[in-house]
Parts: structure tokens; C-alpha cells; sequence
């Protein structure tokens, strides 16, 4: 079963109609820079509203020292870390107590062979775009993410919106699906009905490789 991330995760009202909805993860991004930006202290009292049995993954991008990634995920009490900046494999290594999701961005120069040297426990694809580090509302092309999956468990990010999901599901058939700028009213709030419209669709594609397995 296909799995459903919904990333940049500001406050407890879009973490909770995000599950009530479907969703498997939530992320919540430390990156200062970024528009999404939680600072941990607030997003604490958002992990502890929310029911068990709900993965939960803080965002990170070249923080300094992988035990300060270490010190944030426990202090808030998340167990999975997604790092989206240039982390070498040895800063992975180092987070090994940590579920690690290691994050591409896929431009006309990635070779998907790179991912070889990362020992994580799956490997997220977003569109590369100058200056900007996920988020973008841009995708890049889906056969990368299909040679990706011989590598390991492959997250699926990068432009999708309840009006593609259907096809990229459909097309690469990923580990999961992670989704932020395509259900937002503004960086950092999400819009229900595009959420709702998302996971009908998201449905609707689970259904239709159910049939195609069976026959």
C-alpha cells in the first residue's frame, strides 16, 4: 500500500485533517529558511495533540552536527528525519538510531547510481530548482524515480497536486507519495479541500494497481 506524506506541517488543525484524511506521515520542516519553518518549541505541543500510530518526520537541511538533529528529534519526540541538503553519507551513518530519509533533488545531471553510497531507509526525488530546496511546486520526470526504486524505498515528491497524483502513482508506483505546495492556500497552510480532492484521487489510484496486480 502506497504511502502518504503531507509535509510542512504548521499547526495542529492541518496535522489532524491531514490524518482524518489518510495521511501516514506528517513533516515538519526546521530548516530556518525556509517558509515553512517550525521552530521545535512549537512544534512539540502539535506532536503531542496528535493521535498514536502516526509517523512523524522532521526536516532538516545541513544542520551542523548530526547530533543536534539527534538532540531536536528526541526533544520533540519524532523518530524519523528527512535531510534535504548536501549530507555526506557518513552524517548518515551517524543518525543510525533515526529512521533516515535521504532527499535528491533531480535535475538533467542526476544519475540516480549516487544514491548507492547512503545507507537510508528510503531515498525522497524532488525537482532541483536554483536557490530553493523542496517545496517548489515543481516536478521533474518520473522515469528517474522509477530507476531510483532499484536502490531502495523510493518517496515520490515534486509537483504533485490532486490533479497529477492519480498518474504519478499510477506510473511509478513509489513507496509513498510526499506532498506540501500541492494542498496549500500559502506556504505552511493547507487547504482541506484540496486535501480532500488529493486523497480521493489517491484512493481512486490504489484501486486501480489493486486491479492491475489481480489481473
Amino acid at each position: 500500500m502506497i504511502k502518504v506524506k503531507i509535509c510542512g506541517i504548521t499547526n495542529l488543525q492541518d496535522a489532524m485533517s491531514a490524518i482524518e484524511l489518510g495521511a501516514d506521515a506528517l513533516g515538519f520542516n526546521f530548516y530556518k529558511k525556509s517558509p515553512r519553518y517550525i521552530e521545535p518549541s512549537k512544534a512539540k505541543p502539535i506532536v503531542e495533540g496528535l493521535p498514536p500510530l502516526v509517523s512523524l518526520v522532521g526536516i532538516f537541511v545541513d544542520e551542523y552536527s548530526p547530533d543536534r538533529v539527534m538532540q531536536i528529534a528526541h526533544a520533540i519526540g519524532i523518530s524519523s528525519v528527512q535531510l534535504h541538503g548536501a549530507e555526506s553519507p557518513e552524517y548518515v551513518r551517524r543518525l543510525s538510531e533515526l529512521r533516515v530519509i535521504k532527499a535528491f533533488r533531480v535535475d538533467e545531471n542526476f544519475q540516480v547510481k549516487h544514491m548507492a553510497g547512503y545507507s537510508a531507509n528510503a531515498y525522497l526525488l524532488d525537482a532541483h530548482v536554483s536557490g530553493k530546496l523542496g517545496g517548489t511546486g515543481k516536478s521533474f520526470k518520473w522515469d528517474v524515480a522509477i530507476a531510483a526504486k532499484s536502490y531502495g524505498r523510493v518517496i515520490l515528491a515534486g509537483g504533485l497536486t490532486p490533479e497529477n497524483i492519480y498518474e504519478a502513482i499510477c506510473n511509478v508506483e513509489p513507496y509513498a507519495v510526499d506532498i506540501c505546495s500541492g494542498v496549500e492556500i500559502q506556504p505552511g497552510k493547507k487547504d482541506v479541500k484540496k486535501m480532500e480532492a488529493l486523497f480521493r484521487e489517491i484512493v481512486r489510484a490504489r484501486q486501480a494497481l489493486m486491479r492491475s496486480s489481480v489481473d
